[in-house]
């Protein structure tokens, strides 16, 4: 447990690691391409060693010094693995590697912890087995464990539900250039978190492969195709600067954070606008972008392509006047906890109301109070919370470790404000 002590903010400048969603992706790129690639600015934390642990068992060679990582790209040749990849409650590697691993050549077995257990995966597993291949969910019940057959993938036509996550439609993306034949996706439902797919594309256009698409329901790309090596640089991560700009936005401080620009395709870039709307001031500044605090409303917000700063608009929303309304955010429920129910609880505890929706959640601002907060086992509770700890005196947080998941160093810099 660790209280989080309130300070009195007027200025700051903070410097965040890497985005964890481009380091996924461009590991796996990497790991699938022609060479030595160098990516600076990685994120090194449990979720992004995961991905590299999982890689190097199919046997790529992966050093990471801090945040730079070298892979060898083994050009989409992967060894067969005999002992199970344990994938422990990371979403994106279990989606990801079950994909790339059909690229491989015998039998993969795929795991991870009991909540991973709980987390949907049945859709990718359909969508795979439309192109021929083996994959099933051990339990028969379309979540993980996840057992993979593999074979040459020729490739073909796929109709994928993705409104419960667009990281099933970024999994095929990824491999289709090693499919023989290339893959052509129609997204039947969905997707869901829309600029997740838009950094997906990014980093395969940027590593050689460019994919014809029509807006989010069609997407065609050529097979017997190789990501090209190079050395690439990772931008700071969206998700972890929106906990800062909160910190501005409950303090009425002005924090910049660095590494930062307008023309970032992280979804979690528009909670700018929202926090805009809600009364703080965005300057966009040679160094990053700055959020300057001020009086603070209720709003209305459509949050479908930023679900992961929910949690973290809820908190500012508890220290608004009147309510705010979070919207198309249903799926939030089967992520690392059920992330509504977390967010009702933890907020009641500290005297505001918050009511779960259809879609999504409202919360009526008030004056929040001291309380022990639990975390569910989830890192984005765990640092939303902490925010509200800088205004509010007797913030304690539970299990405070969970944060090694995404920003292992999230204390530090908080402290730093």
């Amino acid at each position: 447990m660790i209280e989080i002590e309130p300070k009195k903010i007027e200025t700051a400048t903070v410097r965040i690691p890497g985005s964890k969603s481009y380091t996924h992706r461009v590991l796996i790129a990497a790991a699938l391409s022609d060479g030595i690639c160098k990516l600076h600015n990685a994120l090194r934390s449990e979720d992004t060693l995961l991905t590299a642990g999982a890689l190097r068992q199919l046997g790529i060679h992966i050093e990471h010094r801090d945040d730079l990582f070298i892979v060898t790209g083994s050009r989409g040749v992967l060894k067969e693995c005999k002992d199970p990849i344990y994938l422990g409650n990371s979403g994106t590697s279990m989606r990801f590697l079950t994909a790339v691993t059909v690229l491989g050549k015998g039998r993969y077995f795929l795991s991870g912890n009991q909540r991973m257990q709980q987390r949907p995966i049945q859709d990718l597993v359909e969508g795979l087995n439309q192109i021929g291949v083996s994959v099933r969910t051990v339990n028969q019940n379309g979540c993980p464990p996840v057992e993979i057959k593999s074979r040459r993938v020729d490739g073909g036509s796929v109709t994928l539900n993705c409104e419960k996550s667009s990281q099933f439609l970024s999994a095929l993306l990824l491999i289709a250039p090693y499919t023989k034949k290339g893959l052509e996706i129609t997204v039947t439902r969905g997707p869901v978190s829309r600029p997740y797919i838009d950094m997906t594309l990014e980093v395969m256009e940027k590593l050689g492969v460019t994919v014809y698409r029509d807006g989010y329901t069609y997407f065609k790309i050529p097979g017997s195709r190789v990501y090209k090596a190079g050395t690439y640089t990772i931008e700071a991560d969206c998700s972890q600067a929106g906990y800062f700009w909160a910190a501005a936005a409950i303090t009425g401080a002005g924090v910049t954070v660095q590494g930062i620009t307008r023309d970032s395709k992280q979804g979690d870039l528009g909670l700018l606008k929202l926090l805009e709307a809600m009364g703080c001031r965005v300057s966009f500044r040679s160094d990053g972008i700055c959020v300057q605090g001020g009086r603070l409303s209720g709003i209305d917000a459509d949050m479908g392509d930023m679900p992961d700063m929910v949690p973290t608009l809820a908190v500012v929303a508890a220290f608004a006047e009147g309510t705010t309304r979070i919207r198309n955010v249903a799926h939030l429920r089967i992520k690392e906890s059920d992330r509504l129910g977390a967010v009702a609880a933890e907020l009641s505890k500290m005297g505001i109301a918050a009511n779960i929706t259809d879609t999504g959640i409202c919360v009526r601002g008030g004056t929040p109070g001291p309380a022990v907060i639990d975390t569910y086992g989830d890192h984005r509770i765990a640092m939303s919370f902490a925010i509200a700890g800088l205004a509010v005196p007797g913030v304690f947080i539970n299990d405070e470790e969970c944060v090694e998941k995404s920003f292992p160093r999230f204390w530090d810099v908080l402290e730093s404000l």
